[in-house]
């Protein structure tokens, strides 16, 4: 069974599942984008379970009875028979994950059947490092096409790593400059997470030329020049995509910028002080940029070769 016809399941499935959408709707601020994927991924298990390998007569879904062996049986076949990539397995793996958890919660069942079950082990791809030649085009592109707004986003991404939402939500007051020093305070980071992080002496130009421009009474750093509020991700996506399409930079993304901090400091940064600025939970995420900066060792290795 593939699954990749239109999904058919019993009137309990489908009410356990507005049961669960409803409880995340209401206690949690989800956009419906996230609630609709955990709807369909919900769907997809109980559709899988109420029909495949009953051949006599379809099962209708209770919680109470699925199980640990379930549960391994569906990623499984998610794996070979559907072959769906690790990273859809283990997302629908993570939403029956917390559904179960929300099931405990509930009283709807007494243990959560997901605790043991395991991720599917994912192939780590070393995300893409923009060239100094890329990275220089860029910003001449912003210099000269753009507004010094734009190019102060740019600079401070460059140079600080923050993620796009961390960039939207600085206000002027997280903002500290000195004259051989100065750093930005990230308030709303990743799982609400606060932390500080240092400016270099490019990062404080930009930003000391940009903030003697800034309007009076603004409260975030990089206001929407059309209502003054706060920019939003998908707006800081889209400068980034206009100033890299004008450069000539294919397929460079908002997120690329990050990781090209992460790659200039991995050269001479510790570790878990890489990890600290930009805000990592584990070295695990850091250590991305290391493995990425010693992928050409083996070149180097070559240059000393007998033959």
């Amino acid at each position: 069974m593939t699954l990749k016809e239109t999904i058919r399941i019993s009137e309990q499935g489908e009410q356990t599942i507005q049961d669960f959408i409803h409880a995340l709707a209401t206690h949690e601020d989800l956009n419906p984008k996230t609630l609709r994927e955990y709807a369909s991924d919900l769907k997809h298990f109980i559709g899988w379970f109420e029909r495949t390998g009953h051949q006599e007569e379809p099962i209708i879904f209770r919680i109470e009875d699925i199980t640990a062996p379930t549960l391994t049986r569906y990623r499984e076949a998610a794996q070979k028979m559907m072959e769906l990539k690790p990273a859809t397995i283990n997302r629908r793996v993570l939403t029956l994950k917390r559904f179960f958890g929300w099931a405990v919660l509930e009283s709807k069942i007494h243990r959560d059947p997901s605790k043991p079950v395991k991720l599917v082990p994912e192939e780590r791809v070393s995300p893409r490092n923009i060239t100094d030649k890329e990275e220089v085009a860029l910003i001449a592109t912003a210099e000269h096409v753009g507004s010094v707004r734009d190019q102060t986003i740019l600079i401070v991404m460059l140079h600080t790593g923050l993620r796009t939402m961390e960039i939207c939500n600085l206000t002027i007051d997280d903002i500290q400059l000195g004259k051989r020093s100065g750093q930005l305070t990230v308030r709303s980071g990743k799982r609400n997470k606060q932390r500080e992080v240092p400016l270099n002496a490019t990062c404080r130009s930009a930003l000391e030329k940009y903030l003697a421009l800034l309007r009076p009474g603004r409260s975030y750093l990089f206001p929407s020049a059309k209502t003054g509020d706060r920019l939003t991700e998908r707006a800081i996506r889209h400068l980034i995509q206009k100033y890299a399409k004008a450069a000539r930079l294919e397929g460079l993304s908002a997120h690329d910028l990050r990781h090209r901090f992460g790659y200039v400091m991995a050269e001479n940064t510790p570790l878990h002080r890489l990890a600290q600025i930009m805000g990592h939970d584990s070295l695990d995420t850091t250590m991305i940029y290391v493995q990425a900066t010693r992928a050409d060792l083996q070149s180097e290795v070559g240059k000393i070769t007998w033959q």
